[in-house]
């Protein structure tokens, strides 16, 4: 868990590595407000045993203008076909980081 902690936090400050994805809900604020919604989504560190269980830094939730916003990082394999057989080896894996608003879950 600890190296897809890693992988996790080092895609999620850089946006790099990965596909970056944001729902319509979340387009539909605009964009300067979804650039300081990503840069809190960088900067996010409240992990706790309740939404982040098994230590991957994967999952947040977040107050953002009146609104609960989640993020989520799924893996999947290179062809984005399945999920990925190891989240810890990055040449087996594509992380696709999710921003929505909670009501879109």
């Amino acid at each position: 868990a600890l190296r897809i902690q890693e992988l996790n936090d080092a895609f999620r400050r850089t946006m790099l590595g990965g596909r970056f994805i944001l729902t319509a809900g979340v387009r539909s604020m605009g964009s300067n407000k979804v650039s300081q919604l990503v840069q809190l989504v960088q900067l996010f560190h409240d992990f706790t045993t309740d939404n982040d269980p098994y230590g991957e830094h994967d999952f947040g939730a977040i107050e953002f203008d009146g609104q609960k916003i989640f993020w989520k990082i799924d893996y999947y394999d290179r062809t984005l076909t399945y999920g990925s057989e190891d989240p810890a080896d990055p040449s087996r894996t594509v992380r696709v980081l999710t921003i929505m608003l909670a009501s879109e879950y």
